[in-house]
């Protein structure tokens, strides 16, 4: 399984954790060589995480202020509305194609405006008395991959592909008095479309001669956004139609300054059944 918004997100980019489960797959020997046949794998998931980070909506008109909100992780995951995720992996030989599609949908989550920026600069917000923000995201990646080492131990596939992200975000503000670049009581909604390529590893490490197995996966990349991030890490447990795979996904994304989301990540446990065919 591919599985697959005022604090700063620190961006790891190397996740020790992985590195050293990667070090344990030895180069795959000749006669472990799959068959040229295609095989395919569904895997309906579901995985609910938390959001961490910072909105930043532009000014609305006709009002000279742009607010920046905070998303606090605690919350979130109270004010899932709406989670439908779904992986697709292709495989011929050492060649697969996968795809990972996810739709997530917060709504009238309390929040807090942090500040206000405008021609005269940045004004702090001292007190929000009836604030809330909703957000509804849609994130897809499409990559290819190839198997460069497969042992009894595991294996280990280089991957390269695009991800993409849709996110709309809603705000509606009531402050405790007048701060003079927004009125005291108003809304707002701005939306970001963002295309990233992405390079990175994904496989699994097989648990000696049981059903057990850890997968993994790991990718980087840039493009609209500064830089984003996804690493996933769990226990899978094989069965004959297909496996159950437990994990905890994170994905980051550091924002250039003229985009909604400025340094956001979501991480939680992700809950899967492959089916494969």
């Amino acid at each position: 399984m591919f599985t697959c918004c005022q604090h700063r997100t620190r961006l790891h980019l190397v996740h020790l954790g992985l590195l050293a489960l990667l070090a344990t797959v030895v180069p795959c020997r000749a006669d472990s060589v799959p068959a040229e046949q295609w095989s395919f794998t569904l895997t309906p998931y579901v995985w609910l995480p938390t959001v961490h980070g910072t909105l930043n909506f532009n000014a609305p008109p006709p009002t000279a202020g742009a607010p920046s909100v905070a998303l606090e992780p605690s919350r979130y995951l109270n004010n899932l509305d709406l989670a439908l995720m779904l992986g697709f992996d292709a495989r011929k030989g050492d060649w697969s194609i996968f795809a990972d599609a996810l739709y997530l949908e917060f709504s009238n989550e309390k929040a807090a405006v942090r500040s206000v920026s405008g021609p005269g600069g940045i004004v702090q917000v001292p007190v929000n008395s009836n604030t809330s923000v909703g957000i509804r995201a849609a994130i897809a990646t499409l990559a290819a991959g190839y198997t460069v080492a497969r042992a009894d131990s595991g294996t280990l596939d280089l991957i390269g592909g695009v991800r993409y992200m849709t996110m709309e975000a809603s705000l509606d503000w009531q402050f405790a008095g007048s701060i003079g670049l927004l009125p005291q009581a108003g809304s707002t909604s701005q939306r970001d479309d963002l295309w990233d390529g992405i390079v990175g590893v994904r496989g699994r490490l097989n648990w000696g001669g049981s059903n057990w197995f850890t997968p993994y996966y790991l990718d980087v990349g840039t493009g609209a956004s500064a830089l984003t991030w996804q690493a996933l890490t769990g226990v899978g447990y094989s069965f004959g139609w297909g496996d159950l795979i437990l994990t905890y996904r994170y994905l980051a994304y550091d924002m250039k300054d003229e985009k909604l989301l400025q340094n956001t990540s979501f991480g939680g446990l992700a809950l899967g059944a492959a089916f494969h065919f």
